[in-house]
């Protein structure tokens, strides 16, 4: 087993596209890349499961109709022994029940990944259902073991990402389609426009920030449940000059490119794969001092961390960056270093690779 190409699949009860999606969508890229035959167990018109066919991978389709859907366990048992699984890796709630005992009643490794930085809703389903938890930030591998996970049974493996696919064909023409000066400075946000990813932070700021820096811009990427209040924000405060809506945009790298600076105030956050990006593309960057941010943004080396929902401490980091260009280089230079080391979609794959082989041959030796 220790060399042998694996059968790998991935379920996911959600029907969505979000940041989980993305990574288990990489993964599989990655790991196919290296031989490895990669599935993916789904819900009927789900657009992971769209996006997967496009990409060519093999997709199994099972209704998940509740946590105690015996058919669809028995199902998703049959699919492990026909194909032959080698590892089951589940994600979501319901799928980690299902799947989970589908799994083990398959005699299959079953390994969960946890996401997200909130507080989980059945404790089983990481203690005693899968034989190893994966955590995307050491803030959540500690949290999960306050809740009876041991140690011996989590591990970190930090969400990583492609450069490669955040370069340009040529210079970002983000200034020119809204008509921003080249002199002007860019502070660029990339979220869903939710209320814990703090958008209402900046723009409470944004007086204080054109204040001491008039000619700065923000531009927020994103779309989502609080586009109307922020407009209505925006407004009211008279900044509709200066705070540029762009909706959701598929050119990130296009974004990140004519900017000098990404923000994002989060309130709440496991990790933040936007941090990550922006860095990529050689950015300093601002988050909140919250969960897994400082995992990514470090204090003073590749960015600066704010108090979560203090808009007086979000205007002095970006304030202190905007004037001072020898700062923001030299922290852009640490942000694709780390990026290279820690964040990168290769490590992220090696990591799992070795995770996985690790844990057949300790079953295999029992």
């Amino acid at each position: 087993m220790t060399d042998a190409a694996l059968t790998i699949i991935h379920t996911e009860s959600s029907l969505g596209w979000g940041g989980q999606e993305h990574r288990t969508f990489k993964e599989m890229v990655g790991l196919r890349k290296q031989g490895h035959r990669m599935l993916l167990l789904c819900q009927p018109r789900a657009k992971f499961g769209a996006r997967a066919r496009e990409a060519g991978f093999e997709v199994f389709e099972v209704r998940m109709r509740n946590g105690v859907d015996l058919p669809a366990v028995l199902k998703m048992r049959a699919i492990f022994r026909r194909e032959r699984v080698d590892v089951v890796n589940t994600h979501s709630g319901r799928d980690s029940i299902l799947a989970g005992l589908a799994g083990l009643l398959a005699g299959r490794l079953v390994v969960r990944t946890r996401h997200l930085a909130l507080p989980i809703t059945s404790r089983f389903t990481y203690t005693t259902l899968p034989h190893h938890v994966v955590s995307v930030s050491e803030h959540v591998r500690r949290y999960l073991m306050s809740e009876g996970v041991p140690a011996s049974r989590v591990s970190t493996v930090y969400t990583g990402i492609d450069p490669a696919a955040m370069l340009l064909d040529g210079p970002s023409d983000l200034r020119a389609s809204l008509g921003i000066a080249d002199s002007a400075r860019v502070v660029a946000t990339v979220a869903i426009l939710r209320m814990k990813k703090g958008h209402r932070f900046i723009v409470e700021a944004a007086p204080r920030i054109l204040a001491a820096c008039p000619d700065t811009h923000f531009v927020f990427a994103g779309d989502g449940a609080q586009m109307a209040n922020l407009q209505a924000q925006i407004a009211d405060a008279g900044l509709a000059s200066h705070i540029h809506l762009l909706g959701l945009r598929r050119d990130i790298a296009n974004v990140l490119a004519g900017s000098d600076l990404f923000l994002l105030p989060t309130e709440q956050e496991a990790l933040g794969t936007s941090y990550i990006e922006a860095m990529a593309m050689g950015l300093p960057v601002v988050g909140s001092n919250v969960d897994g941010v400082p995992e990514v943004v470090r204090d003073g080396d590749n960015g600066l961390l704010i108090e979560p929902g203090n808009a007086d401490s979000l205007a002095d980091a970006v304030i202190r960056l905007l004037s001072d260009d020898a700062l923001r280089t030299q922290m852009a230079q640490r942000s694709r270093a780390l990026v290279s080391s820690l964040f990168h979609v290769d490590t992220m794959c090696e990591q799992m690779l070795a995770l996985y082989r690790r844990l057949l041959a300790q079953r295999e030796a029992a």
